[in-house]
């Protein structure tokens, strides 16, 4: 878990300074992947995925990422457990199916979106399990297009 916070990182080669740090609840894969680089769009905004222990930089808006499956959620909920006083974290669902989350998920994300500064959910990308990476992902309109969704989600509440 996350114990302090650092001053902001430059990123070499950007101008920015890191705007959204990517927390994994429950493991790293292609949509995590997908995601940080869907934060990195025309606005400038700087995303890095954080490794496991790694303090919040200072001045980066936290940003937990998680499956909308039971398990996602129940991994989420365990970090913000244990959050402490750092700012509230914005909560990624990425759909795992073409479908609504169940009912204990979605009671879940309910009961914690009071420790949450909000719930954003990525659709289902079925392009996801076909491609290599995510700068093949981004080639696809429907990636771009939650990739819009996504960061005026996060920017337009901050």
């Amino acid at each position: 878990m996350v114990s302090h916070l650092q001053p902001a990182i430059r990123l070499p080669g950007a101008e920015g300074v890191l705007r959204y740090a990517l927390i994994p609840a429950h493991g790293y894969g292609i949509a995590v992947e997908t995601v940080a680089r869907m934060l990195e769009g025309d606005s400038g905004s700087d995303s890095r995925v954080l490794s496991s222990g790694e303090p919040i930089p200072y001045g980066a808006q936290p940003v937990l990422l998680a499956e909308s499956t039971v398990y996602g959620v129940s991994c989420v909920e365990r970090l913000l457990l244990h959050w402490g006083p750092w700012p509230k974290p914005w909560l990624v669902l990425v759909s795992d199916a073409p479908a609504r989350p169940v009912a204990d998920a979605r009671f879940v994300v309910r009961a914690l979106t009071g420790r949450l500064a909000g719930v954003v959910t990525v659709p289902y990308l079925p392009v996801l399990r076909a491609v290599k990476g995510p700068d093949e992902a981004l080639e696809y309109t429907d990636v771009q297009a939650a990739a819009q969704k996504l960061r005026r989600a996060l920017e337009g509440n901050r």
